[in-house]
């Protein structure tokens, strides 16, 4: 057992514990239940549960949320299209968010694979000095999948 200001009272029985920490107008907490024996400490309950709420809400506002975007291109995406997303792409990076570029291939588009590649070439051309390429444009399906990352700055 434990006591109010960190100092041990020894090993003692249940009902002696629980006259122990009425007396000091307190709680009796199992601290360590797979402990042999048992380790139980007399504290304010109440406070120490307000205290470790206080704690997560405090570690939450600290902690930013990394969200993943997605824009989506076809093979035949034309120039002004392309610049079109960009900005949209420039838009989710400044929100330090990742991006996640896609190629959607359908019926006898996916035999010119190299088209798809051409498209991430250029979106990846432009935005090179402002990106970090976290995942290499790969084919998954019917797509051709990249994944860019806002630079450190």
């Amino acid at each position: 057992m434990i006591g109010a200001e960190g100092d041990q009272l020894g090993i003692m029985p249940l009902k002696q514990a629980i006259e122990t920490a009425r007396g000091a107008g307190l709680d009796l907490v199992e601290v360590a239940p797979n402990a042999e024996p048992p380790v139980c400490k007399i504290m304010d309950y109440g406070k120490f549960r307000y205290q470790k709420n206080k704690r997560t809400q405090e570690a939450k506002k600290k902690q930013t949320v990394i969200q993943v975007k997605e824009v989506k291109f076809r093979p035949k995406t034309d120039q002004h299209d392309i610049q079109f997303k960009l900005r949209h792409i420039l838009r989710f990076l400044g929100q330090k968010d990742k991006v996640k570029v896609t190629v959607l291939f359908r019926g006898r588009e996916l035999a010119h694979k190299d088209r798809g590649m051409d498209v991430l070439d250029r979106v990846l051309a432009e935005l090179k000095d402002q990106v970090i390429v976290e995942l290499p444009p790969k084919q998954e399906g019917r797509t051709l999948i990249m994944i860019l990352a806002p630079k450190a700055s």
